[in-house]
Formats: C-alpha cells, sequence, structure tokens
C-alpha cells in the first residue's frame, strides 16, 4: 500500500484526489489546502480522508510516502522542493517550476536522495496520443513533415499567468513525446487583449533538426472549444481531435512523397479502436506503479525539465516581439 498525501484541492486537485482514490494500491493520508471552503468540500466529496490548512502536516508526517502537487504553478518549486527534501516521492502538476534553474534544483534534489519525481504531462497518457505515436514510429505516416496544434476556448481567463504557461504545456510534451526529438529554435507571437500584462492569445513554433515545424495556437478567447492535434505525413496525414467522443483519431490515406510534388495521394479516412480508460487515471496509476517497482517515470523530471526550457525560451521570444531563440 502506498501512503500518499495530497497539497492543493483547487479545481486540478479535486481531479487527482478522485482518481487516485479509486486506486485500490493506495491510500490517501491527508489532503491540505488552505482555503477553508476548499477543505469543507473535501470532506463532503472524501468523508474519510483527513485534512488539514498547513501542507506540513504532509509534507513532514515520517507515513507518508509521496505527496501529489496540485497547487498554483508558482508555488510548485517551493512546495516539491520541500517534499523531496523530507525524501519524499513527488507527483508535481504541470509545469514543473517557472524558471530552468529551478527546475534543474528539483531535478538534482530527487536524484540526490533518489525519490521518483513525476511531471504531470497529462497527454502522455491519453490513449488517442499512444496510439498516434504507434503509427509515427511504425512508420505508417511516413515522413514526418510537420504538426499543428490549437488548446483554446472561451474560458477559464487566468490572473496568475498567461495562456503560454497554463494552456501549452500539454502540447510541448505531446509534441515532444510523439517526435522523440527536441527542438533546436522556438519563436513565439501573442497578445493581452483583456488584460495589459497576461497575453491571452498565443502563437508559438518549434523548429526541429530534422527539418520538422511544429505549431501551436493556446488562448482563452476563441469562440470554439477546440482539442486538436494534426501531423501531416509523406504517407498519410493524422487528426487527433480530444473533444470528439467515439472518433478521436482520423488517419487519412493522403499523401505527398517528398520526392515527387506531382504524385498526390487521396484514399480512404481509418477510425483506429481506441483503449477507453480515463487519461488522468491512467497517470495516475503510472505515478504508483514507478514507486512500487523502483522505475523512472515516462514524464519524469527530465521531461519536465525539457518543457519547461521551451516554455522559458517561448515567453523570452514572446517579450522579444516574436524574435526566434536557439535551444540548447
Amino acid at each position: 500500500m502506498v501512503k500518499i498525501g495530497v497539497v492543493g484541492y483547487g479545481y486540478w486537485g479535486k481531479n487527482l484526489v478522485r482518481n487516485f482514490s479509486q486506486l485500490k494500491e493506495v491510500q490517501i493520508v491527508c489532503v491540505a489546502d488552505k482555503n477553508s471552503k476548499n477543505i469543507d468540500l473535501l470532506r463532503v466529496n472524501h468523508p474519510g480522508i483527513n485534512s488539514t490548512q498547513d501542507m506540513m502536516d504532509i509534507i513532514k508526517d515520517p507515513g507518508i510516502d509521496a505527496v501529489v502537487v496540485a497547487t498554483p504553478a508558482i508555488s510548485h518549486f517551493e512546495v516539491a522542493k520541500l517534499c523531496l527534501e523530507n525524501k519524499k516521492h513527488v507527483f508535481v502538476e504541470k509545469p514543473l517550476a517557472l524558471t530552468v534553474e529551478d527546475g534543474e534544483e528539483l531535478v538534482r534534489l530527487s536524484r540526490k536522495n533518489k525519490r521518483i519525481m513525476m511531471v504531470g504531462h497529462l497527454m502522455e497518457y491519453h490513449p488517442a496520443v499512444r496510439k498516434l505515436k504507434e503509427y509515427i514510429v511504425n512508420g505508417d505516416l511516413g515522413e514526418i513533415y510537420y504538426l499543428y496544434s490549437q488548446r483554446v476556448n472561451l474560458g477559464k481567463v487566468r490572473i496568475d499567468e498567461n495562456a503560454l504557461w497554463s494552456l501549452a504545456p500539454h502540447d510541448i510534451s505531446m509534441i515532444l513525446f510523439l517526435l522523440d526529438s527536441y527542438p533546436e529554435e522556438v519563436s513565439a507571437t501573442g497578445e493581452s487583449y483583456l488584460n495589459k500584462k497576461i497575453e491571452d492569445v498565443i502563437f508559438f513554433t518549434l523548429r526541429f533538426p530534422s527539418r520538422i515545424i511544429a505549431h501551436i495556437h493556446v488562448s482563452w478567447l476563441d469562440p470554439d472549444k477546440i482539442r486538436k492535434l494534426t501531423v501531416v505525413g509523406s504517407r498519410k496525414m493524422a487528426v487527433f481531435d480530444d473533444m470528439s467522443l467515439h472518433e478521436k483519431i482520423k488517419i487519412f490515406d493522403k499523401g505527398v512523397p517528398s520526392h515527387d510534388a506531382l504524385s498526390l495521394r487521396f484514399g480512404d479516412i481509418h477510425i483506429p479502436a481506441l483503449d477507453a480508460s480515463e487519461p488522468l487515471k491512467n497517470e495516475c496509476q503510472h505515478f504508483i506503479e514507478c514507486i512500487r517497482e523502483g522505475r523512472e517515470p515516462l514524464s519524469n523530471g527530465a521531461d519536465g525539465l525539457r518543457v519547461l526550457k521551451i516554455l522559458c525560451m517561448a515567453q523570452k521570444s514572446l517579450k522579444a516581439g516574436g524574435k526566434p531563440f536557439r535551444l540548447s
């Protein structure tokens, strides 16, 4: 039995507590939240789970094996650092931290204290994304030319972080997972319409050494709720639509070989069968399995750090009016 504590019972913390509480090999010992209203809601939803308004009650508890950090992003580093210093395994929601230096410190601490650190890159545990990776790895799509993703809707308007930090970690981690490659350049443009200091809409581009381009559009100021990724290859093309209930992936038998621009091919559309499991439950289960088996998570600290470096460089480009920056 893995005994865990959860710090943060806000919007996403509720989902994490629900999923971890459904795992047979897990006991949620305690949930911490500074907000008394959140604690009251926890007692209604999970009357059997202890609660506290002081996270140190969890972090200092020798009977707790692991801590789930679901606090606002600005506190991820502070809370995760305290957990690792107290020899707890850590699941921290995205992003890992807000600076590369802080992210590197967390990775160093997890290795020094030999503790599992996993970052909540949810899309890496999505059955549709894993199926899409199979198509790419097996060469079914041919040579990958480019990708583009949209993660937009009207609301929830954030006042503590811009659309890049709030929404883009999902798409960045998903694209890195699919391509198993790291970009060499990033550029970003955006604008602040609702709040002069916080960008509501952002477009940014990742350029990979293999000439693959990935373009990402994130915003909470859009008429439609869209969660979509398109992958264009030389043999076939794929669309992952997370808003679709029954056709999350469509494989289009259309392609253009790079050596023959006049040879266009139009074929059928294939909709593959997918595992119906919930991505968040898969993610939570993976964290527990890694603790029990002593193995590195798929979205480990190094994975979180890779995403963090891209976020920081995209933010730098955003403030420089879209100037491209090289990634080391």
